[in-house]
């Protein structure tokens, strides 16, 4: 194994040109936005540069009938993101952290408008000290709309010895990635787009807000909060309406759950995303959309069984002309675009199928614009128009030819005993090694998902890239409580105790569903060698993978635990999210610790009698650095074989948008264990 104790690579480690190929220069596009007549759109391509240890975002300028080809529009120094189309087209906003913009200082974020259309001066029209996101004009074009934290006078004093003491009333105070957020919270914010004068405030206070969208008239916008008593109980989260005065009127009453708010082109209703009930977790996220004048709300998206909210991103309703709207879907793996009718008569309709997910999306005249993504390609830019569909981009091509991503194959287990009405089968996909030779056996790594209420899914996944080139068998799956499918699918392990939808909980039916699959796929596939099994999982999946260490019925040799929740109740005291596993698992900590104790794989851990890898970021706030801690204690204690590798500065989100050298140090860390443990 090697040594982690710098950032250079380590000539012990038989995987770091895996790593490293599979990283640097890593490439997709995203966040895409076609201009108000249909003929330009504006996307951002992000790539990795391994030698710089960061991720490079550039705005990608091109015309959706192919007349100019995509190319760059800034420079991609110090990076630009979240594009966003003035009303006439002419003009792009962007965000970036441009140093001496209007005085602005390193680590600051900075709104500038391009001219597109014509030449001109790029503009900075606003600069932030804690973060700027969305940023979204007005409809008449003399506003810019964004969000940015406010954080408290207590912050002035950079030296924390000097910083008053931090007085908590609520749940919720801090955040992954963020830390502390309740005495710096997000506020919308409007700003002249001409550059002319400053910011304003339009939500000062104690609440944060979420996701926003502008009404016709350019006098108010729609935003979604939670601004009542007992939010951080009751977890309901609202629709408001915010005037340019500053002015804050309710839209919806506490009824559930409302987000990505959407006005209609007539401005006579809002679309969003939600459900109507707070005090239950997992649920199918429905399409609604709410009258303004009445307020009288109505689910538009019942007609599907699946969830709108998914796990590659969300994306707000976008209304056509006709009154239809686009949203996003899972299913079954897959992500697609539907379009719903406005009323809910008619079920939803696909406008995408096929293998593959669509990440980000968005319409105008006529046109829909897409960010897609396939098990061997990084996402690429897909415009609609007329039924007809054309690929944009082709910017991941040269990282494709040098990594030579694999596919994978498609099976499906059945389970013994299911809810009536839903679809009796396991989603499941095999990886076969790169460089597959039929006549050989190969050792083989199970993969779990987070969540658990998401899903794996058809986009590309530099996880199971690695393991395959590094000459394993991939073997995942979509067990019960994974999101893709329908709602009683994803409930199936809510808590036993439940109040309203008992189900197994946590290691019931789940752990069930991943042994069954593991099983069929060795019995499926020759090339398996089921006496070298090993399983990784990160989050729920480090949670799975603690339970299979100490439960796996000799199928397993060793396993990697990521990131995990190994102890229920303290993850309930100490998560950012803390408080909220009482809606998935049923009573709270406090009126039945034992309820917890019972599903925590750590109570198992003098039954755990194969080697386990532990690996955990010291900033992560979701599941904390002490589950990994109680767990190499407990093991250690025990005489067990354990290692325990902990990432200094990075969040939950290491795997997934930690720096690059962590990324690649993570990879030959997990790789190289299951190289030793599996040979």
């Amino acid at each position: 194994m090697p040594i982690v104790t710098d950032q250079k690579p380590y000539p012990s480690s038989p995987h770091t040109d895996l790593a490293t190929a599979l990283l640097d220069g890593f490439v997709q596009a995203g966040t895409p936005v076609v201009s108000p007549d249909g003929r330009l759109v504006a996307f951002v391509v992000t790539r990795v540069d391994h030698g710089k240890n960061t991720y490079i975002p550039q705005i990608w300028l091109g015309s959706t009938d192919g007349s100019i080809p995509p190319a760059p529009l800034t420079a991609g120094d110090p990076g630009e993101s979240q594009p966003s189309w003035s009303p006439d087209g002419r003009h792009l906003a962007f965000v970036s952290g441009r140093e001496g913009a209007q005085g602005a200082k390193k680590g600051e974020r900075t709104l500038h408008v391009i001219p597109v259309t014509a030449p001109g001066e790029t503009r900075t029209v606003a600069v932030r000290k804690d973060g700027l996101d969305d940023p979204t004009w007005s409809p008449d074009g003399r506003w810019i709309a964004f969000c940015s934290r406010v954080p408290d006078e207590r912050y002035s004093a950079e030296d924390e010895s000097w910083q008053s003491p931090r007085r908590i009333d609520t749940f919720f105070t801090r955040l992954n990635g963020e830390d502390f957020i309740f005495d710096r919270p997000r506020h919308l914010w409007v700003v002249a787009a001409d550059g002319t004068g400053t910011p304003k405030d339009l939500t000062p206070g104690p609440h944060q807000v979420g996701e926003f969208c502008w009404g016709v008239s350019s006098t108010e916008l729609v935003v979604s909060s939670a601004r009542h008593d007992d939010w951080d109980r009751d977890l309901s989260t609202d629709l408001f309406i915010v005037d340019l005065d500053g002015e804050v009127h309710s839209l919806t009453d506490r009824t559930g759950v409302h987000s990505h708010p959407s006005v209609s082109p007539d401005g006579q209703r809002v679309a969003f995303l939600g459900h109507d009930d707070a005090s239950t977790y997992p649920q199918n996220v429905r399409v609604g959309v709410v009258d303004l004048a009445t307020r009288v709300s109505t689910w538009i998206s019942t007609g599907l069984d699946r969830t709108f909210e998914t796990t590659v991103g969300n994306v707000a309703p976008v209304w056509e002309s006709d009154s239809s709207i686009l949203a996003t879907a899972e299913d079954a793996g897959e992500c697609h675009l539907y379009r719903l009718d406005a009323t809910g008569t008619t079920p939803p309709i696909a406008v995408t199928t096929g293998a593959r997910c669509v990440k980000a999306f968005d319409a105008a005249a006529g046109v829909i614009v897409a960010a897609v993504s396939h098990v061997t390609r990084p996402a690429e830019i897909h415009l609609w128009r007329g039924g007809s569909e054309t690929v944009l981009t082709d910017v991941s091509r040269s990282y494709v030819t040098k990594v030579e991503p694999v596919g994978w194959e498609r099976f499906s287990v059945p389970v013994a005993t299911i809810t009536a009405g839903v679809d009796p089968r396991i989603d499941a996909w095999i990886v076969r090694p790169k460089n597959f030779d039929p006549t050989k056996k190969y050792p083989v790594i199970l993969n779990v998902h987070g969540g658990p209420h998401t899903q794996y899914g058809e986009t590309y996944f530099d996880e199971f890239q690695a393991q395959a080139a590094a000459g394993f068998v991939v073997v995942a799956c979509n067990p019960r409580g994974s999101s893709g499918r329908e709602e009683a699918w994803g409930q199936a392990i809510l808590g036993p105790k439940h109040p309203k939808r008992p189900g197994t909980g946590w290691g019931g039916a789940d752990f069930e569903d991943v042994l069954t699959v593991l099983d069929a796929a060795l019995d499926r596939y020759e090339f398996c060698d089921r006496s070298r099994v090993g399983m990784q999982g990160g989050s729920y999946g480090g949670y799975m993978a603690t339970l299979l260490a100490a439960r796996h019925g000799g199928r397993l040799r060793t396993v990697c635990t990521e990131r995990s929740v190994n102890n229920l109740l303290t993850e309930e005291w100490s998560s950012d999210i803390g408080t909220m596993f009482r809606v998935e698992h049923g009573p709270d900590p406090v009126e039945d610790p034992a309820e917890y104790l019972r599903m925590s794989p750590s109570t198992l851990a003098r039954d755990i009698d194969i080697p386990v890898l532990i690996v955990h970021s010291e900033n992560d706030l979701r599941c904390p650095i002490s589950q990994a801690e109680e767990l190499f204690v407990t093991l250690r204690l025990l005489g067990k074989d354990v290692v325990f590798y902990r990432f200094p500065a990075e969040t939950h989100e290491l795997s997934r948008a930690g720096s690059p050298v962590h990324r690649r140090q993570r990879f030959e860390i997990i790789l190289d264990w299951f190289a030793e443990k599996l040979a």
